[in-house]
């Protein structure tokens, strides 16, 4: 078995043992592989191992890897500027970091012109990090109402990234706080899909996942450190 086949089998197991004891169906995480400074040939070999979803963070990388591979379903995971939406749009199947009205509306604008529906996330910086992207939860509500507004994005639910530490159990909080807002949020707006939350990374997927992540983004722990 070669390091990424052994990778991905000990990461699903990690998986199916955190989906047990949160009592969760292990089919309703979806593992998205983080392929950010991976080479083709990897992505390659991952794909036969059966991974089928993957996140890149910046758009002129992935625009290599995704013309060249043209298989897998395709995350953008990093900061989207509004120039970068047409392009975006062409190559990715869901944009996760949707963080203001400005980029929502240039996306929405792109995509009517296009023909289009893309899905999207709203990223939520629950830890108002300056470091980070993202909108802050009181500002989540008014996005939403907006929301409604935009016919060509399909909106599907939240996504966020805790102040990292290594121990996983302080990311616990951040993905506790985020469940609860989605079931707010999702009262308050019942007529819009909020169904997905994004959330755990390498080091803390398990402790997402038992805070109810429906989808992981892995690179790390797949394929190895950065070089």
């Amino acid at each position: 078995m070669s390091t990424v086949a052994h990778s991905i089998a000990v990461v699903e197991e990690r998986i199916k043992s955190a989906c047990l004891r949160a009592e969760r169906n292990p089919n309703d995480v979806l593992l998205v592989a983080v392929t950010k400074t991976v080479p083709v040939e990897r992505i390659q070999e991952g794909t036969r191992e059966g991974l089928t979803h993957f996140g890149e963070n910046y758009i002129q990388e992935a625009q290599r890897k995704i013309e060249y591979l043209n298989q897998g379903t395709w995350h953008f995971i990093g900061h989207l500027q509004s120039n970068k939406a047409k392009l975006a749009l062409k190559l990715f199947s869901m944009i996760e970091t949707l963080d203001s009205q400005n980029l929502a509306q240039e996306l929405n604008r792109q995509a009517l012109q296009a023909g289009k529906t893309i899905e999207v996330l709203i990223q939520v910086n629950e830890a108002e990090e300056s470091s980070k992207s993202g909108i802050t939860p009181e500002l989540v509500p008014n996005l939403l109402k907006e929301s409604l507004a935009w016919p060509a994005l399909r909106l599907r639910g939240l996504m966020t990234i805790p102040p990292y530490d290594p121990d996983p159990e302080k990311s616990r909080p951040w993905y506790r706080s985020l469940f609860r807002h989605r079931e707010k949020w999702q009262q308050q707006f019942p007529e819009i899909d909020l169904t997905h939350l994004s959330m755990g990374m390498s080091s803390d997927f398990e402790v997402a996942i038992e805070e109810g992540a429906t989808i992981i983004r892995v690179g790390t722990a797949i394929w190895g450190a950065r070089e």
